[in-house]
């Protein structure tokens, strides 16, 4: 092999090299991309599981008297179809969730889930009383699906225009503080479907005479509970004078409210009125 050729050779093999490297190299970055990329997507499915699991981790949910649970993404209810509402609804309402977003108000629609058949929105219509919200849309601005969720007609109940608007919506506020409060809470609320009710619209839909909301907090493996009762018409007393035991709401009711909770615990918790340690007003 003369000079010229071992050159040419040379050359050739250096540029092979360059090539082989290069290749190799870029082998390298993209597998290195693809793993990251990848990871990536495993990390975010993974929270989106975990986010799901605390989603489906709410387990304070009280016993129902029709059996007819239904489940929304962030939040359950008891659907009562004699009454052609919710007996309860509950939900958890974290410290994350109270913000506050201009979202088109939607129109009211029939529940999907409801297995019966939430009532028409028309019933309400010209009845004199309000589509009053049981799980707040302003406890739910954090998302739009959230917030459109509570639209659904079983997530309503008639309440006077003066009670929705006035106290009702008082307690409202009151809680999404508490939530904030206290790096959230837990909620329970409904009308109290017993009695001779009124009733309105082609289904009769029943007019509840009185509201209750409870509130449970968890902290470390401790609990506290504060119950209200209001009777759906205008008030301008002060929250605190509706505070009553749980007891007292589930002996009105019949529902047990918080069946998961140990027997110890809960009968100490249903028993309590207290109201200071809320800071209510």
């Amino acid at each position: 092999m003369n000079k010229e050729t071992q050159t040419i050779t040379a050359k050739m093999l250096q540029k092979f090299k360059m090539n082989f490297w290069s290749i190799f190299s870029f082998g390298v970055v993209m597998t290195l991309l693809f793993e990251t990329s990848f990871a990536s997507i495993l990390k975010t499915n993974i929270d989106k599981e975990i986010q799901i699991k605390k989603i489906q981790s709410f387990d304070f949910l009280p016993t129902s008297t029709i059996n007819q649970i239904v489940k929304h993404e962030y939040y359950t209810l008891s659907y009562n179809e004699k009454q052609e509402q919710a007996e309860w609804i509950a939900y958890e309402l974290k410290k994350s969730y109270v913000k506050s977003n201009n979202f088109k108000r939607p129109f009211f629609i029939e529940d999907p889930k409801v297995k019966t058949g939430s009532a028409d929105w028309r019933n309400y219509k010209n009845s004199g009383y309000d589509k009053g919200h049981l799980c707040p849309a302003g406890d739910m601005e954090f998302a739009i699906n959230a917030y459109n969720d509570t639209f659904f007609t079983s997530n309503i109940s008639p309440q006077r225009h003066d009670f929705n608007g006035g106290i009702w919506n008082r307690l409202e506020q009151k809680v999404r503080y508490l939530a904030i409060k206290y790096d959230g809470i837990y909620v329970v609320t409904g009308g109290v479907l017993k009695g001779s009710l009124k009733i309105i619209g082609r289904e009769k839909v029943s007019v509840p005479q009185y509201f209750y909301k409870i509130l449970l907090d968890e902290s470390n493996g401790k609990y506290r509970i504060i119950a209200f009762l209001i009777p759906n018409e205008k008030s301008d007393k002060p929250l605190y004078s509706f505070v009553v035991s749980v007891d007292s709401l589930e002996k009105m009711t019949g529902i047990d409210f918080f069946p998961k909770l140990d027997d110890k615990t809960e009968n100490i918790l249903e028993k309590s009125r207290d109201y200071k340690s809320w800071s209510f007003n």
